[in-house]
């Protein structure tokens, strides 16, 4: 079954944010720097990410056009409404974050990254889960720390990673007629670095440093997609 390791990693989402939601009571000292100590490995695991790129000027390019995509759809604004209006329907009793920041940086974070991609294709490809699996874990322990400190909203982080994973498993099956293996390895180290650089913001976030509007760049993945088609075209 091509959908297994989607289904595993969403399902690993789900428990360990049921499980963060039993952690809820530990002090708020503590969850300010569990979230900082977050923020930190997000911000590291997205540069060591931007260190995969062979052509960095194709990553800045995606990044800019993607921003200015993303800002003329206003994918954040959408994805926050989305929130919002879940927190509407599931209000907290509880002081702290509402549902909608939960599920915004669960969905960036779960979203936004190379693991996604890759296990994805893999999973079309070779219908091999391994990548899949071990994300969901990653994923799962996350929840955990995110479900406790930023409330149950982490829970519906679980749908958009099942639609986006699942579309690009489907997609996969049938891109092997069509896409180059090097097209497809070029794709895919600047997808990586490209997904890095969004994951850096997202940790930056997470700290309090900054407040980018990292959904607003998202657009850029397909940016890459494009340019990396065109150059190997050219070339």
């Amino acid at each position: 079954m091509v959908l297994f390791g989607t289904i595993v990693n969403v399902i690993l989402i789900v428990v360990g944010a049921l499980i963060g939601r039993f952690l809820s009571n530990i002090p708020e000292r503590m969850k300010e720097t569990v979230m900082y100590g977050i923020g930190l490995a997000v911000v590291a695991i997205g540069i060591q990410m931007t260190f995969e790129s062979n052509q960095i000027l194709i990553v800045i390019i995606s990044i800019v056009l993607g921003a200015v995509l993303g800002e003329w759809m206003n994918l954040d604004g959408r994805i926050n409404g989305l929130g919002k209006w879940l927190e509407l329907k599931i209000p907290s009793k509880k002081e702290g974050p509402g549902v909608a920041q939960g599920f915004v940086t669960a969905t960036l974070i779960f979203v936004v990254g190379s693991m996604a991609i890759l296990g994805a294709i893999d999973s079309g490809l070779r219908n091999e889960h391994d990548i899949l699996i071990m994300k969901g874990i990653l994923d799962g322990f996350t929840s955990i720390i995110l479900s406790s400190t930023l409330g149950i909203g982490v829970i519906f982080a679980a749908v958009p990673v099942f639609i986006y994973q699942a579309i690009i498993t489907l997609l996969a099956t049938q891109i092997s007629q069509f896409v180059p293996d090097v097209l497809l390895d070029s794709f895919i180290a600047e997808m990586t670095a490209t997904g890095g650089l969004m994951i850096v913001g997202i940790g930056l976030n997470l700290i309090g440093i900054t407040k980018i509007r990292v959904a607003n760049l998202i657009p850029g993945i397909a940016v890459v997609a494009v340019i990396v088609t065109i150059v190997h075209v050219l070339v």
